[in-house]
């Protein structure tokens, strides 16, 4: 028996998810500048085996509840509220490999997982303070916190799916809310 050719459809779909977690810009960013706190690796880690379980326990999920769940999962353990567009996508790719795994079909999960791992994006978010044009005398109460947001491929094709390194997010000072949100909107 060659190895890998009866690989189990589950372990697939683990691997699976795990891709398209690791893929996901709004999570690396949330990792890369710990959002989660010191351990958000780990935390990333487990966000894997809490989606995978999630899917293994609710086999009739709509794609809205996908979104629901991840994006709860992102608010609670990464304080991060996720409005870039990717909730959709992500949530789709999550239940297409479910979908897969329920009909058992082992080639389609191995060419997802594949598919999104050479479409990853390797993300870069810098932090830019800048003053806010006043006639007031500027100091600290007067700045704004800008962050940039690039995303590179890796030489892989992306089919629109990761944006090239010219195409950039900034975040504006009316986007800042209440209470230290920011709202983080599509370079259109």
């Amino acid at each position: 028996m060659m190895a890998g050719a009866e690989e189990d459809p589950l372990t697939l779909f683990r691997a699976g998810v795990r891709a398209a977690l690791e893929a996901w810009p709004a999570l690396q960013i949330a990792v890369e500048n710990g959002f989660g706190g010191v351990h958000s690796q780990e935390k990333a880690e487990w966000l894997g085996g809490a989606v995978e379980e999630y899917f293994v326990r609710n086999a009739d999920l709509e794609l809205e509840e996908v979104e629901d769940f991840l994006g709860e999962l992102m608010t609670n353990e990464f304080d991060t509220v996720v409005e870039d567009g990717s909730l959709p996508q992500v949530s789709q790719q999550l239940q297409t490999m479910f979908h897969h795994l329920q009909r058992g079909d082992r080639a389609a999960l191995k060419e997802m997982a594949s598919l999104i791992t050479q479409r990853k994006c390797k993300v870069r978010a810098t932090a830019l303070t800048t003053a806010r044009e006043t006639d007031e005398d500027e100091d600290d109460a007067n700045s704004v916190e800008e962050m940039e947001v690039a995303a590179m491929n890796d030489g892989a094709a992306t089919d629109g799916v990761c944006p090239q390194p010219s195409d950039s997010q900034t975040i504006k000072e009316e986007d800042i809310v209440e209470d230290g949100w920011t709202i983080v909107r599509r370079k259109k």
